[in-house]
């Protein structure tokens, strides 16, 4: 996130750990160009845990009306398999991330 405000300058803003109205906790919200993004970040501490968080970001994307959003995953291990894919839930879409 420290790269994120000197991209963001002057034509958005941030908000990290951004709470909902229903009182759920959104990881990282960005507004930029009047365009919103949500991103859940992760740990990566297996499939069951990386389908909760998809699950997760899927409320969070039907709670402010949104088609796609984005989840980052922190893999530790050394064998895993880095890269971007994209995810097709009826119509909603979720780019994940793996690093």
């Amino acid at each position: 996130m420290l790269y994120l405000k000197p991209i963001i300058n002057g034509v958005g803003n941030y908000y990290v750990e951004s709470r909902t109205r229903n009182q759920e906790r959104t990881d990282l919200i960005i507004d930029y160009y009047g365009i919103q993004y949500i991103i859940e970040m992760k740990v990566w501490r297996g499939n069951a845990y990386k389908e909760r968080g998809e699950a997760q970001l899927l409320g969070y994307l039907e709670y402010y009306h949104l088609k796609r959003g984005y989840m980052l995953s922190f893999d530790f291990n050394k064998k895993k398999k880095k890269g971007l894919k994209k995810i097709q839930f009826g119509d909603k879409v979720l780019v994940e991330a793996v690093v």
